[in-house]
Protein backbone atom coordinates (compact mmCIF):
# COMPACT_ATOMS: atom_id res chain seq x y z
CA UNK A 1 0.00 0.00 0.00
CA UNK A 2 1.21 3.46 -0.76
CA UNK A 3 1.71 6.59 1.33
CA UNK A 4 -1.58 8.09 0.14
CA UNK A 5 -3.77 4.49 0.80
CA UNK A 6 -2.11 4.56 4.24
CA UNK A 7 -3.05 8.08 5.07
CA UNK A 8 -6.49 7.97 3.25
CA UNK A 9 -7.38 4.83 5.72
CA UNK A 10 -5.45 6.47 8.32
CA UNK A 11 -7.81 9.29 8.25
CA UNK A 12 -11.07 7.29 9.17
CA UNK A 13 -9.94 7.36 13.03
CA UNK A 14 -8.19 10.91 12.64
CA UNK A 15 -11.53 12.99 13.24
CA UNK A 16 -11.52 11.08 16.86
CA UNK A 17 -8.40 11.77 17.39
CA UNK A 18 -8.76 15.19 16.96
CA UNK A 19 -12.03 15.57 18.48
CA UNK A 20 -10.27 14.00 21.91
CA UNK A 21 -7.64 16.37 21.72
CA UNK A 22 -9.60 19.85 21.19
CA UNK A 23 -12.02 18.96 23.73
CA UNK A 24 -8.81 19.44 25.85
CA UNK A 25 -8.95 23.08 26.50
CA UNK A 26 -5.52 24.07 27.07
CA UNK A 27 -5.35 27.59 26.68
CA UNK A 28 -2.26 28.67 28.59
CA UNK A 29 -3.45 31.36 30.71
CA UNK A 30 -4.59 30.34 34.28
CA UNK A 31 -6.82 33.33 34.53
CA UNK A 32 -8.86 31.86 32.81
CA UNK A 33 -8.60 28.23 32.36
CA UNK A 34 -7.02 25.82 34.95
CA UNK A 35 -3.58 24.89 34.24
CA UNK A 36 -4.65 21.08 34.65
CA UNK A 37 -5.76 21.53 30.81
CA UNK A 38 -2.37 22.14 29.62
CA UNK A 39 -0.74 19.74 31.94
CA UNK A 40 -3.29 16.97 29.97
CA UNK A 41 -2.35 18.36 26.54
CA UNK A 42 1.19 17.81 27.61
CA UNK A 43 0.39 14.17 28.68
CA UNK A 44 -1.88 13.57 25.61
CA UNK A 45 0.80 14.72 22.92
CA UNK A 46 3.66 12.82 24.95
CA UNK A 47 1.67 9.67 25.13
CA UNK A 48 0.63 9.96 21.23
CA UNK A 49 4.57 10.34 20.21
CA UNK A 50 6.48 7.36 22.73
CA UNK A 51 3.95 5.45 20.92
CA UNK A 52 5.40 6.16 17.66
CA UNK A 53 9.16 5.17 18.66
CA UNK A 54 10.05 8.72 20.73
CA UNK A 55 10.87 6.09 23.87
CA UNK A 56 12.77 8.88 25.53
CA UNK A 57 9.67 11.65 25.03
CA UNK A 58 9.22 13.12 28.57
CA UNK A 59 8.34 16.71 29.52
CA UNK A 60 10.88 19.66 29.89
CA UNK A 61 9.88 22.51 32.42
CA UNK A 62 11.24 25.95 30.31
CA UNK A 63 11.47 29.55 32.29
CA UNK A 64 8.00 30.17 32.02
CA UNK A 65 6.83 27.64 33.83
CA UNK A 66 5.03 25.56 30.81
CA UNK A 67 6.04 22.27 30.13
CA UNK A 68 7.70 21.16 26.05
CA UNK A 69 7.35 17.84 25.35
CA UNK A 70 10.53 16.53 24.01
CA UNK A 71 12.11 13.55 22.66
CA UNK A 72 13.94 11.45 19.64
CA UNK A 73 13.48 8.72 17.86
CA UNK A 74 16.92 7.45 15.74
CA UNK A 75 17.08 6.42 12.29
CA UNK A 76 18.67 3.83 10.76
CA UNK A 77 21.88 4.93 11.02
CA UNK A 78 23.35 7.97 13.02
CA UNK A 79 24.55 9.41 9.58
CA UNK A 80 21.26 9.99 8.30
CA UNK A 81 20.00 13.50 8.79
CA UNK A 82 18.08 14.89 11.80
CA UNK A 83 14.75 16.38 11.32
CA UNK A 84 13.43 18.61 14.11
CA UNK A 85 9.27 18.39 14.18
CA UNK A 86 7.64 21.95 15.98
CA UNK A 87 3.90 22.69 17.20
CA UNK A 88 2.44 23.97 20.08
CA UNK A 89 -0.59 22.56 22.21
CA UNK A 90 -2.02 25.68 23.51
CA UNK A 91 -4.27 27.12 22.30
CA UNK A 92 -5.88 30.62 22.12
CA UNK A 93 -9.18 31.53 24.35
CA UNK A 94 -12.39 30.89 22.65
CA UNK A 95 -13.17 34.80 23.37
CA UNK A 96 -16.82 35.53 22.87
CA UNK A 97 -18.78 31.46 23.06
CA UNK A 98 -22.02 33.32 21.84
CA UNK A 99 -19.55 34.31 18.26
CA UNK A 100 -19.30 31.03 18.12
CA UNK A 101 -22.01 28.55 15.50
CA UNK A 102 -20.67 25.47 17.21
CA UNK A 103 -19.11 24.68 21.05
CA UNK A 104 -15.80 25.53 20.61
CA UNK A 105 -14.30 22.61 22.64
CA UNK A 106 -16.20 20.02 20.42
CA UNK A 107 -15.04 19.28 17.40
CA UNK A 108 -18.20 19.45 15.03
CA UNK A 109 -17.94 18.67 11.60
CA UNK A 110 -20.14 21.31 9.38
CA UNK A 111 -20.09 21.70 5.13
CA UNK A 112 -16.93 19.33 5.16
CA UNK A 113 -14.68 21.50 7.82
CA UNK A 114 -13.73 20.71 11.44
CA UNK A 115 -14.86 23.07 13.60
CA UNK A 116 -13.01 23.99 17.30
CA UNK A 117 -10.97 26.23 18.86
CA UNK A 118 -7.10 24.62 18.44
CA UNK A 119 -8.23 22.33 15.27
CA UNK A 120 -6.20 24.39 13.17
CA UNK A 121 -3.84 26.06 15.13
CA UNK A 122 -2.23 23.96 16.14
CA UNK A 123 -3.52 20.87 17.13
CA UNK A 124 -4.67 20.06 13.33
CA UNK A 125 -0.75 20.11 12.37
CA UNK A 126 0.15 17.61 15.80
CA UNK A 127 -2.13 15.01 14.17
CA UNK A 128 -0.24 15.41 10.40
CA UNK A 129 2.91 14.77 11.92
CA UNK A 130 1.11 11.67 13.63
CA UNK A 131 -0.75 10.39 10.64
CA UNK A 132 2.83 10.68 8.98
CA UNK A 133 4.76 8.82 11.36
CA UNK A 134 1.74 6.19 11.31
CA UNK A 135 2.06 5.60 7.19
CA UNK A 136 5.80 5.49 7.12
CA UNK A 137 5.97 2.70 9.89
CA UNK A 138 9.43 1.45 10.65
CA UNK A 139 10.55 3.13 7.15
CA UNK A 140 11.30 6.68 8.90
CA UNK A 141 14.61 7.13 7.06
CA UNK A 142 16.13 9.96 9.25
CA UNK A 143 16.58 10.66 12.52
CA UNK A 144 13.96 12.80 14.29
CA UNK A 145 13.53 15.56 16.88
CA UNK A 146 10.72 16.29 18.79
CA UNK A 147 9.29 19.58 20.25
CA UNK A 148 5.57 20.62 21.14
CA UNK A 149 5.51 23.76 23.33
CA UNK A 150 2.35 24.60 25.41
CA UNK A 151 2.55 28.64 25.46
CA UNK A 152 3.16 29.70 22.20
CA UNK A 153 0.01 31.76 21.95
CA UNK A 154 0.96 33.67 25.33
CA UNK A 155 3.88 34.87 24.04
CA UNK A 156 6.14 33.95 27.00
CA UNK A 157 9.12 33.05 25.56
CA UNK A 158 9.52 29.75 27.42
CA UNK A 159 10.39 28.05 24.74
CA UNK A 160 12.85 30.62 23.24
CA UNK A 161 14.67 30.62 26.48
CA UNK A 162 15.04 26.91 26.80
CA UNK A 163 16.51 26.77 22.98
CA UNK A 164 18.91 28.70 23.97
CA UNK A 165 19.83 26.61 26.94
CA UNK A 166 19.41 23.11 25.51
CA UNK A 167 21.85 23.40 22.35
CA UNK A 168 22.17 19.96 21.69
CA UNK A 169 18.85 18.65 22.89
CA UNK A 170 17.12 19.93 19.89
CA UNK A 171 19.92 20.66 17.08
CA UNK A 172 18.79 19.34 13.39
CA UNK A 173 20.07 19.91 9.53
CA UNK A 174 16.34 20.65 9.25
CA UNK A 175 13.65 22.17 11.28
CA UNK A 176 9.74 21.78 10.22
CA UNK A 177 7.77 24.39 12.13
CA UNK A 178 4.20 23.46 11.41
CA UNK A 179 2.29 26.45 12.77
CA UNK A 180 1.66 28.25 9.17
CA UNK A 181 -0.34 27.36 6.12
CA UNK A 182 -1.41 27.69 2.48
CA UNK A 183 -2.88 30.66 1.11
CA UNK A 184 -5.77 28.80 0.02
CA UNK A 185 -7.19 25.28 0.75
CA UNK A 186 -5.37 22.96 -1.95
CA UNK A 187 -2.85 25.44 -2.44
CA UNK A 188 0.62 24.28 -1.50
CA UNK A 189 2.93 26.73 0.51
CA UNK A 190 5.78 27.24 2.36
CA UNK A 191 6.70 30.52 4.56
CA UNK A 192 9.42 32.10 4.08
CA UNK A 193 9.23 34.80 5.55
CA UNK A 194 7.48 36.48 9.12
CA UNK A 195 7.15 40.33 9.46
CA UNK A 196 8.56 41.38 12.93
CA UNK A 197 6.59 43.45 15.24
CA UNK A 198 7.09 46.12 17.83
CA UNK A 199 3.52 47.44 20.47
CA UNK A 200 3.79 50.55 22.09
CA UNK A 201 1.14 52.21 23.71
CA UNK A 202 1.34 56.28 23.27
CA UNK A 203 -0.21 58.75 25.81
CA UNK A 204 -1.04 62.14 25.92
CA UNK A 205 -1.49 64.77 28.52
CA UNK A 206 -3.02 67.97 28.49
CA UNK A 207 -4.26 69.31 31.65
CA UNK A 208 -4.45 68.83 35.68
CA UNK A 209 -7.86 67.59 35.09
CA UNK A 210 -11.01 67.33 32.95
CA UNK A 211 -12.79 71.16 32.11
CA UNK A 212 -16.41 71.69 31.03
CA UNK A 213 -16.58 72.11 27.55
CA UNK A 214 -19.02 74.87 27.86
CA UNK A 215 -16.45 77.27 29.70
CA UNK A 216 -13.15 76.39 28.29
CA UNK A 217 -13.62 74.59 25.07
CA UNK A 218 -12.04 76.21 21.74
CA UNK A 219 -8.87 77.20 23.95
CA UNK A 220 -8.43 74.50 26.29
CA UNK A 221 -6.04 71.42 24.64
CA UNK A 222 -7.72 68.61 24.38
CA UNK A 223 -5.99 65.28 24.50
CA UNK A 224 -7.82 63.30 22.70
CA UNK A 225 -8.47 65.48 20.34
CA UNK A 226 -4.40 65.74 20.16
CA UNK A 227 -4.20 61.57 20.08
CA UNK A 228 -6.44 61.53 17.05
CA UNK A 229 -4.37 63.91 15.05
CA UNK A 230 -1.35 61.64 16.23
CA UNK A 231 -2.63 58.62 14.86
CA UNK A 232 -3.97 60.02 11.51
CA UNK A 233 -0.46 60.93 10.52
CA UNK A 234 0.15 57.12 10.76
CA UNK A 235 -1.54 56.32 7.67
CA UNK A 236 -1.79 58.46 4.26
CA UNK A 237 -5.15 59.05 2.21
CA UNK A 238 -4.54 55.10 0.46
CA UNK A 239 -4.22 53.58 3.45
CA UNK A 240 -0.24 52.94 3.60
CA UNK A 241 1.33 53.13 6.76
CA UNK A 242 3.45 56.60 6.51
CA UNK A 243 5.83 56.57 9.51
CA UNK A 244 9.16 58.71 8.57
CA UNK A 245 12.04 56.65 8.43
CA UNK A 246 10.29 53.30 7.41
CA UNK A 247 10.39 52.51 3.74
CA UNK A 248 6.85 51.30 2.41
CA UNK A 249 8.21 51.05 -1.16
CA UNK A 250 9.39 47.53 -0.43
CA UNK A 251 7.58 44.91 -3.29
CA UNK A 252 6.76 41.06 -2.97
CA UNK A 253 8.44 38.75 -5.34
CA UNK A 254 6.83 35.49 -4.31
CA UNK A 255 3.16 34.26 -4.63
CA UNK A 256 0.78 36.67 -5.41
CA UNK A 257 -2.28 37.26 -2.95
CA UNK A 258 -5.83 38.21 -5.21
CA UNK A 259 -7.37 40.76 -4.03
CA UNK A 260 -10.90 39.13 -4.77
CA UNK A 261 -9.83 36.09 -2.93
CA UNK A 262 -8.25 38.40 0.38
CA UNK A 263 -11.33 40.47 0.23
CA UNK A 264 -13.34 37.21 0.54
CA UNK A 265 -10.66 36.21 3.17
CA UNK A 266 -11.30 38.94 5.19
CA UNK A 267 -14.93 39.58 4.65
CA UNK A 268 -14.34 43.03 3.47
CA UNK A 269 -17.88 44.71 3.29
CA UNK A 270 -18.92 45.84 -0.10
CA UNK A 271 -17.64 48.95 -1.34
CA UNK A 272 -14.86 49.53 1.53
CA UNK A 273 -11.50 49.74 -0.23
CA UNK A 274 -8.40 47.37 0.51
CA UNK A 275 -5.66 49.61 1.75
CA UNK A 276 -2.47 50.69 0.17
CA UNK A 277 -0.86 51.74 -3.31
CA UNK A 278 0.71 48.50 -3.32
CA UNK A 279 -0.24 44.44 -4.54
CA UNK A 280 -1.92 42.65 -1.45
CA UNK A 281 1.16 40.78 -1.07
CA UNK A 282 3.51 43.88 -1.02
CA UNK A 283 1.20 45.25 1.87
CA UNK A 284 0.79 42.02 3.86
CA UNK A 285 4.51 40.59 3.55
CA UNK A 286 6.64 43.13 2.60
CA UNK A 287 5.78 46.41 3.99
CA UNK A 288 5.70 47.99 7.49
CA UNK A 289 1.81 47.84 8.78
CA UNK A 290 0.69 50.01 11.56
CA UNK A 291 -2.77 48.93 13.48
CA UNK A 292 -4.22 50.74 16.79
CA UNK A 293 -5.46 48.23 18.93
CA UNK A 294 -7.29 50.02 21.59
CA UNK A 295 -8.23 53.36 22.79
CA UNK A 296 -8.72 54.54 26.09
CA UNK A 297 -11.00 57.33 26.60
CA UNK A 298 -14.31 58.31 27.26
CA UNK A 299 -16.79 55.64 26.10
CA UNK A 300 -19.69 56.93 24.30
CA UNK A 301 -22.17 55.89 27.31
CA UNK A 302 -21.54 57.73 29.99
CA UNK A 303 -19.34 60.49 28.71
CA UNK A 304 -19.95 63.94 29.84
CA UNK A 305 -19.61 67.62 28.40
CA UNK A 306 -16.21 67.29 29.25
CA UNK A 307 -12.56 68.43 27.66
CA UNK A 308 -10.51 65.21 28.38
CA UNK A 309 -7.07 66.08 29.35
CA UNK A 310 -5.33 62.46 28.82
CA UNK A 311 -5.92 59.67 26.54
CA UNK A 312 -3.69 56.59 25.44
CA UNK A 313 -3.51 54.43 22.50
CA UNK A 314 -2.03 50.97 22.15
CA UNK A 315 -0.22 50.55 18.93
CA UNK A 316 0.71 47.48 16.89
CA UNK A 317 3.57 48.36 14.49
CA UNK A 318 4.41 44.79 11.67
CA UNK A 319 7.98 45.18 10.67
CA UNK A 320 9.14 42.94 7.09
CA UNK A 321 12.23 41.38 6.54
CA UNK A 322 15.24 44.22 5.71
CA UNK A 323 14.06 46.20 8.86
CA UNK A 324 15.11 45.82 11.79
CA UNK A 325 12.68 46.29 14.85
CA UNK A 326 14.95 48.34 17.16
CA UNK A 327 15.09 51.11 14.26
CA UNK A 328 11.47 50.67 13.57
CA UNK A 329 10.69 51.36 17.27
CA UNK A 330 12.68 54.07 17.54
CA UNK A 331 11.02 55.50 14.00
CA UNK A 332 7.54 54.93 15.66
CA UNK A 333 8.79 56.92 19.10
CA UNK A 334 9.88 60.02 16.75
CA UNK A 335 7.35 59.82 14.43
CA UNK A 336 4.63 60.26 17.24
CA UNK A 337 6.23 63.03 19.42
CA UNK A 338 6.77 65.02 16.02
CA UNK A 339 3.33 64.57 14.98
CA UNK A 340 1.84 65.36 18.32
CA UNK A 341 0.15 69.27 18.12
CA UNK A 342 0.20 71.98 20.37
CA UNK A 343 2.88 71.08 22.88
CA UNK A 344 0.96 68.42 23.87
CA UNK A 345 3.01 66.28 26.56
CA UNK A 346 4.16 62.44 24.80
CA UNK A 347 5.24 59.21 26.55
CA UNK A 348 5.60 56.03 24.35
CA UNK A 349 5.80 52.66 26.53
CA UNK A 350 7.30 49.44 24.75
CA UNK A 351 5.13 47.20 25.33
CA UNK A 352 6.76 44.18 22.90
CA UNK A 353 9.37 43.82 20.49
CA UNK A 354 10.32 41.29 17.89
CA UNK A 355 12.43 40.97 15.14
CA UNK A 356 11.56 39.91 11.15
CA UNK A 357 12.52 36.21 9.63
CA UNK A 358 13.37 35.22 6.34
CA UNK A 359 14.18 31.29 6.32
CA UNK A 360 17.24 30.47 3.37
CA UNK A 361 15.41 28.33 0.15
CA UNK A 362 17.54 26.18 -2.30
CA UNK A 363 18.88 23.80 0.61
CA UNK A 364 18.38 20.10 0.28
CA UNK A 365 15.84 20.39 2.57
CA UNK A 366 13.65 22.92 0.71
CA UNK A 367 13.86 20.89 -2.52
CA UNK A 368 12.54 17.95 -1.46
CA UNK A 369 9.93 20.03 0.64
CA UNK A 370 8.75 21.26 -2.95
CA UNK A 371 8.80 18.17 -4.52
CA UNK A 372 6.88 16.35 -1.56
CA UNK A 373 3.96 18.92 -1.50
CA UNK A 374 3.80 19.27 -4.96
CA UNK A 375 3.09 15.36 -5.37
CA UNK A 376 0.81 15.25 -2.53
CA UNK A 377 -1.27 18.28 -3.54
CA UNK A 378 -1.52 18.57 -7.18
CA UNK A 379 0.27 21.58 -7.68
CA UNK A 380 3.40 23.52 -7.71
CA UNK A 381 4.32 24.57 -4.29
CA UNK A 382 4.24 28.23 -3.39
CA UNK A 383 6.01 30.88 -1.35
CA UNK A 384 4.03 32.83 1.14
CA UNK A 385 4.69 35.34 4.00
CA UNK A 386 3.05 35.38 6.76
CA UNK A 387 1.99 38.72 9.00
CA UNK A 388 2.26 37.45 11.94
CA UNK A 389 5.30 36.85 14.06
CA UNK A 390 7.04 33.76 15.22
CA UNK A 391 10.29 34.81 17.73
CA UNK A 392 11.06 31.40 18.09
CA UNK A 393 12.26 30.70 14.46
CA UNK A 394 14.61 33.87 15.11
CA UNK A 395 15.93 31.96 18.10
CA UNK A 396 16.56 28.63 16.00
CA UNK A 397 17.98 30.50 13.47
CA UNK A 398 20.40 32.16 15.65
CA UNK A 399 21.19 29.11 17.43
CA UNK A 400 21.71 26.52 14.84
CA UNK A 401 22.87 28.71 12.02
CA UNK A 402 23.29 25.83 9.41
CA UNK A 403 19.75 23.93 9.95
CA UNK A 404 17.31 24.75 7.55
CA UNK A 405 14.03 26.01 8.60
CA UNK A 406 10.63 24.97 6.50
CA UNK A 407 7.56 26.76 8.03
CA UNK A 408 4.23 25.33 7.05
CA UNK A 409 0.99 24.13 8.04
CA UNK A 410 -2.53 23.33 7.56
CA UNK A 411 -3.59 27.56 8.29
CA UNK A 412 -5.52 28.52 5.74
CA UNK A 413 -7.28 32.04 5.73
CA UNK A 414 -10.67 30.10 5.95
CA UNK A 415 -9.10 28.30 9.49
CA UNK A 416 -9.95 31.74 11.38
CA UNK A 417 -7.47 30.77 13.70
CA UNK A 418 -7.66 33.21 16.98
CA UNK A 419 -10.87 33.88 16.12
CA UNK A 420 -14.44 32.51 17.07
CA UNK A 421 -15.56 29.62 14.49
CA UNK A 422 -11.52 28.55 13.93
CA UNK A 423 -11.94 25.42 12.03
CA UNK A 424 -9.70 23.10 9.66
CA UNK A 425 -10.48 21.91 6.52
CA UNK A 426 -9.75 17.93 6.86
CA UNK A 427 -8.05 17.97 3.25
CA UNK A 428 -5.40 19.96 4.41
CA UNK A 429 -4.25 17.37 7.33
CA UNK A 430 -4.13 14.71 4.89
CA UNK A 431 -2.29 16.58 2.32
CA UNK A 432 0.37 17.77 4.60
CA UNK A 433 0.84 14.52 6.18
CA UNK A 434 1.27 13.18 3.22
CA UNK A 435 3.87 15.62 2.31
CA UNK A 436 5.33 15.24 5.49
CA UNK A 437 5.84 11.58 4.59
CA UNK A 438 7.42 12.10 1.11
CA UNK A 439 9.62 14.76 2.59
CA UNK A 440 11.27 12.51 4.94
CA UNK A 441 11.73 9.80 2.62
CA UNK A 442 13.04 12.55 -0.35
CA UNK A 443 15.31 14.27 2.29
CA UNK A 444 17.18 11.23 3.09
CA UNK A 445 17.60 10.44 -0.59
CA UNK A 446 19.09 14.16 -0.97
CA UNK A 447 21.23 13.83 2.02
CA UNK A 448 22.14 9.98 1.34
Amino acid sequence: MDLRARITDLMRPAREELAEFVAIRSVADARQFPPEECARAAQWVLDKFAGLGFSDAHLARTPDGSDAVVGSRPGPNPDAPTVLLYAHYDVQPPLDDSAWRTPPFELTEVDGRWYGRGAADCKGNILAHLLALRALGNDVPVNLKLVVEGSEEQGTGGLEAFVASHHDLLRADTILVCDTGNAAVGHPAATVTLRGMVNVVVTVETMASELHSGMFGGAAPDALAGLIAMLASLRDQHGNTTVTGLDNTQTWTGAPYPPEQFRADAGVLEGVSLLGDGSVSDMLWARPAITVLGIDCPPVTGSTASIVPRASARLNLRVPPGMAADDAHSALVNHLKAAAPWGVHVTVDLEAIGSPFQAAVGGAAFEAMSAAMSEAYGKPMATLGQGGSIPLCNVFSDTYPDAEIILLGVEEPLALIHAPNESVDPGEIKALAESLALFLQRYAALRG
